[in-house]
């Protein structure tokens, strides 16, 4: 699922061995904050649904990330809450916007939702075309299908 996040210029950070890297959070990391394209879009919806400007959602978001950036490497093996994410984040940007947070939260949630729509349209295309080639049965794509909607395996982003 996508994630609204967005991370400030890259810096300086310490790898486990104490050396400096300049490594980003969006440079091959799942479920890190991302930066680009669909940070913009995401400071852009959620500066439309609450009614700031985008300057100030996309500073509020650096911000924020810049604040919960995690000191250790995250475990693979537990993925971040979805939710418990949103949640914390809808928090502290409605602290740094001064909107109410259900405002936000609200505005995280259609945002989280319309993308996982735009991600399941993408992915039925993809195996529609699959069928329609030859690749896939029927069968075997309603399979796969089945198996992202129960969890079993991920689409990606």
């Amino acid at each position: 699922s996508a994630d609204p996040t967005v991370t400030p210029s890259p810096s300086a950070t310490s790898t486990p061995s104490g050396t400096p890297s300049t490594r980003t959070p969006d440079s091959g990391q799942r479920g890190g904050p991302e930066r680009g394209p669909r940070s913009e879009q995401l400071a852009e919806q959620l500066a439309s649904k609450l009614g700031v400007s985008q300057e100030q959602v996309a500073t509020a978001l650096a911000e924020v990330w810049e604040e919960n950036r995690p000191f250790a490497e995250r475990d693979p093996s537990q993925p971040p809450d979805p939710a418990e994410r949103d949640a914390v984040l809808a928090k502290a940007l409605a602290s740094k916007l001064g909107v109410d947070e259900a405002r936000v939260k609200a505005a995280i949630d259609q945002i989280r939702a319309e993308r996982q729509a735009e991600r399941a349209a993408a992915l039925k295309e993809r195996l529609d075309a699959a069928v329609q080639a030859g690749t896939l049965t029927k069968a075997e794509a309603d399979a796969v299908q089945k198996a992202i909607e129960k969890g079993v395996i991920h689409a990606g982003r």
